[in-house]
């Protein structure tokens, strides 16, 4: 069971390749506290008819096949809470891509969701996401980050042959390194007071603003899905605001490094869960039995090739020795010989772009927790 009272869904945000499926996969091993969703609002930014992404722009066909081309961004929003409301005993944990819901710049204009746009979106003029801020109030906001010279090769090679042929994606995006966009959401959510510093989330000042500002924009966001609406879920918002009433206002910072879940498993996720407030258990980093492996599988398969290795393993262990640190020359052979010479600088271009955003956000990375 969880440990805390809180009903807000969990959201780990992060960007490709951040071990985060692996990271996923060891709290699907607690169905009596937890309740996985797996990267939803891909649905709707590569298919659907608000689609952000450009990859699939000119292949009807594609998104058709994918069976996701319907998909709205309120329909994802629908089912998150749908999920919420079935079951008083279990917490939503979601694990997606900060890019499925922070626009590149220039790429598609600003602003909600046409289908989100009936809920309250204060300071939206900085809000760099489509989802209204009352809406993004709504979850407990978590970062898993990994360093680009690591997940950005990593992304690479799942665009090329021949892993291409099982993922689908036949060309890199840089857009889709997802640092910049992960940075932005942090950025708005810490200076919004949605998440906090542990010196100032207890603060009574804190609490006291951010928790008027909270209670009126969840009675009002509420009521945007208790009106006439296309599906049943739209008659929940009663449920929901009963699920919602007692919801303190800030969260504190909680970002992961995938390099201290790799060293420090056990470490690093006792103090992930002790920020979530879900009791952390050692049987959660291993999966071994055949039901873990079914649920994994069948949760993954919608994005084929891009978790081979989480859907065959069976535990996190600490790996046997910490990464070595490459020189940027060390570097640049290994690319050009695994990638080609373009290869090697796109992912060069690509990493030196994003070093600085990962850097900010490794500044809160929480420390692994010993056992006492």
């Amino acid at each position: 069971m969880s440990s805390s009272p809180d009903r807000r869904p969990i959201f780990v945000a992060t960007h490709p390749r951040a071990c985060s499926t692996a990271f996923e996969r060891v709290f699907m091993t607690r169905p009596d506290a937890l309740s996985c969703v797996h990267e939803p609002f891909g649905d709707a930014f590569y298919y659907g008819p608000e689609r952000m992404s450009t990859r699939y722009d000119h292949d009807e066909a594609a998104r058709e096949k994918s069976g996701y081309a319907g998909v709205r961004y309120d329909d994802v929003m629908g089912r998150i809470l749908k999920e919420m409301l079935e079951n008083d005993k279990t917490r939503v944990f979601i694990k997606d891509m900060a890019y499925y819901i922070v626009p590149p710049s220039g790429d598609r204009p600003l602003g909600p969701a046409r289908s989100l746009d009936r809920h309250p979106n204060p300071v939206a003029d900085s809000n760099p996401t489509i989802i209204p801020t009352s809406l993004l109030m709504l979850f407990h906001w978590t970062f898993l980050i990994r360093h680009p010279r690591k997940a950005i090769p990593s992304y690479y090679r799942c665009t090329i042959p021949p892993l291409n042929k099982k993922t689908g994606f036949d060309e890199f995006m840089p857009s889709e390194a997802g640092y910049v966009e992960l940075r932005r959401l942090f950025e708005f959510l810490h200076a919004n007071g949605i998440i906090a510093e542990e010196s100032k989330y207890d603060s009574e000042e804190t609490r006291k603003s951010r928790g008027t500002m909270f209670g009126q924009m969840n009675e009002d966001s509420v009521s945007a899905w208790s009106g006439p609406g296309r599906d049943e879920r739209l008659e929940q918002g009663p449920a929901l605001s009963r699920q919602l009433e007692n919801i303190p206002g800030p969260v504190k910072i909680t970002v992961v490094d995938a390099d201290d879940l790799l060293d420090d498993p056990e470490g690093t996720l006792r103090a992930y869960c002790e920020a979530i407030g879900v009791d952390f258990d050692p049987k959660m980093l291993k999966w071994d039995d055949d039901e873990s492996q079914r649920t994994a599988k069948e949760a993954f398969e919608k994005w084929n090739g891009f978790h081979d290795d989480a859907i065959g393993s069976t535990e996190l262990t600490p790996r046997s020795h910490k990464a070595k640190t490459s020189t940027r020359e060390e570097e640049d052979k290994e690319w050009k010989e695994k990638y080609g010479e373009e290869g090697q600088k796109i992912i060069r271009e690509t990493v030196d772009k994003n070093v600085a955003e990962y850097e900010y956000l490794k500044k809160f990375a929480l420390k692994p927790k010993k056992m006492e």
